[in-house]
């Protein structure tokens, strides 16, 4: 990823709190095909070895487990993005010396993947993501809702994947290298959109 530093974002919290709030990742592999990426929310921890450690499932159908067990993979966490128009910077109206670009932000996360079948393991996760992600829910769902031998057989059609970290990467590409005045027209420019506010923290 091409990297300037000024949109170089360093602080460990910022790049773990981008990977929790956002968890869908782009998994990104190297088989006998070529590249492939494999789109999944993935649980991060953060005390699970030196860098933190991914977890995650895939249909025991995806080859994924197989071929990339053992070797590098690379996921892609995005957080909020978004266009940003050349009309929103105050400098337009001195210089017209302006063009569009986009706005984002992204964590690459290196690791290598494990493969997991342990069975108490897969559930512990399973039910681990679904508390997390139902716990807004006025009635969350839980995993045990489900009759037991039904849990049982889902459990057996997924695989786990375990991907300890080795790098993190993480770029805030949100007008950092404009003014202060024209960061404020970007601001201004997006109204709600969540970048906004991201924009207006530099």
């Amino acid at each position: 990823m091409y990297l300037p530093p000024h949109f170089a974002q360093l602080d460990p919290a910022a790049l773990h709190a981008l990977m929790r709030e956002h968890p869908l990742a782009a998994l990104v592999s190297l088989g006998d095909g070529g590249l492939t990426a494999d789109h999944l929310p993935l649980e991060f921890d953060a005390k699970a070895g030196e860098q933190g450690t991914l977890f995650g499932h895939v249909a025991r159908a995806n080859p994924l487990w197989r071929a990339a067990a053992g070797k590098p993979v690379l996921a892609v966490f995005g957080g909020p993005q978004a266009y940003v128009s050349p009309s929103w910077y105050p400098s337009k109206a001195a210089t017209h010396k302006v063009v569009p670009t986009w706005n984002y932000t992204v964590v690459h996360a290196h690791g290598v993947l494990e493969a997991v079948q342990d069975a108490p393991w897969l559930r512990a996760l399973v039910g681990r993501l679904t508390d997390h992600h139902e716990a807004t829910r006025p009635t969350p769902w839980a995993v045990d809702d489900a009759p037991s031998d039904y849990v049982q057989q889902m459990l057996r059609a997924i695989v786990g994947i375990r991907i300890p970290l080795t790098r993190l990467v993480g770029k805030w590409k949100v007008s950092q290298n404009r003014s202060e005045a024209d960061r404020l027209g970007v601001a201004e420019g997006l109204g709600a959109d969540p970048m906004a506010g991201w924009v207006r923290r530099g």
